[in-house]
C-alpha cells in the first residue's frame, strides 16, 4: 500500500535551513548526517536537532516546491 502524501514534497532541516526534497519520506525521517539532493539542487546533511524546523526556509527549494505542488507562490509581504 502507497502511504497518503498530501503533497509531492516533504520538508528536511539541513546545514541552517528548512529545505525541501522530492522523495518519499522515510518512516521517522532521515536519519541525522544522510546526505541528501534537496530541490535547490545542493547536497546537504539531514539534522533532526529540535531547533532546526525553526530555520528560515531555503527560498531555492521553496520555489521548487510550489512548482512541484502547483501552487503558485504567495506575494511577498513587508514588514511595517
Amino acid at each position: 500500500m502507497t502511504p497518503y502524501r498530501p503533497y509531492p514534497f516533504h520538508w528536511v532541516p539541513a546545514e541552517g535551513a528548512r529545505h525541501a526534497i522530492a522523495d518519499q519520506r522515510p518512516a521517522g525521517g532521515w536519519p541525522e548526517g544522510e546526505t541528501i539532493t534537496v530541490l535547490c539542487g545542493s547536497e546537504v546533511a539531514a539534522d533532526n536537532s529540535e531547533l532546526a524546523w525553526l530555520w528560515d526556509t531555503c527560498p531555492d527549494c521553496n520555489a521548487g516546491r510550489t512548482c512541484l505542488a502547483e501552487v503558485p507562490m504567495p506575494p511577498a509581504v513587508s514588514a511595517r
